[in-house]
């Protein structure tokens, strides 16, 4: 491949992340709130952008096989999010008399085993793959493993108070 059809596959693998960035961000502000919509993406992208950081680190070849797995790992981001973010707006209806920050408190408690064991049991069938695996499977299993490792910190500790953050910055005007 020469140097003209890899700056194309560059390009629209740049573009095929920045267009899943935006549906990603439409979905869960329509979904949830326009508050938790920033705090998904960024966690999302914090996600894609460390893994990739490792690749680079750790000096592997990025390709359209890392672009798959960085698409990959963004679903799997944002759907851990998702997941924190239900049990929040669970929480909002049921609980009441809580500040934001208390019930994003509240819920991470509530879903915190439930995340750490299905991240555990997605990580140790990529750790297979990896082990087992040789080639081009080797290298998704690597970058899907960082993913995962990685996603599951940002759904807990970035999302979550990134939205906080929001809720203070939109709502603090209308409160006070």
């Amino acid at each position: 491949m020469g140097p003209k059809a890899g700056e194309q596959l560059r390009d629209a693998a740049i573009q095929s992340l920045l267009y899943a960035i935006a549906f990603i961000m439409l979905y869960v502000a329509f979904r949830f709130d326009l508050r938790f919509a920033p705090g998904g993406v960024i966690a999302m992208l914090h996600d894609a952008l460390i893994t990739l950081g490792i690749y680079v680190l750790v000096q592997k070849e990025v390709n359209l096989t890392t672009v798959a797995a960085l698409l990959t790992i963004m679903g799997y981001s944002i759907n851990d999010t998702i997941v924190v973010f239900d049990r929040i707006r669970e929480n909002m209806v049921r609980v009441r008399d809580k500040s934001l920050r208390e019930l994003i408190n509240l819920s991470t408690s509530q879903m915190l085993s439930r995340t750490i064991v299905t991240s555990l049991t997605t990580l140790l069938s990529v750790s297979a793959f990896f082990f087992l695996g040789t080639g081009v499977i080797r290298d998704i299993a690597f970058a899907l493993g960082v993913g995962i490792l990685i996603g599951t910190l940002s759904s807990i500790f970035i999302a979550a108070p990134i939205t906080e953050l929001m809720d203070r910055r939109l709502f603090s005007r209308t409160r006070g």
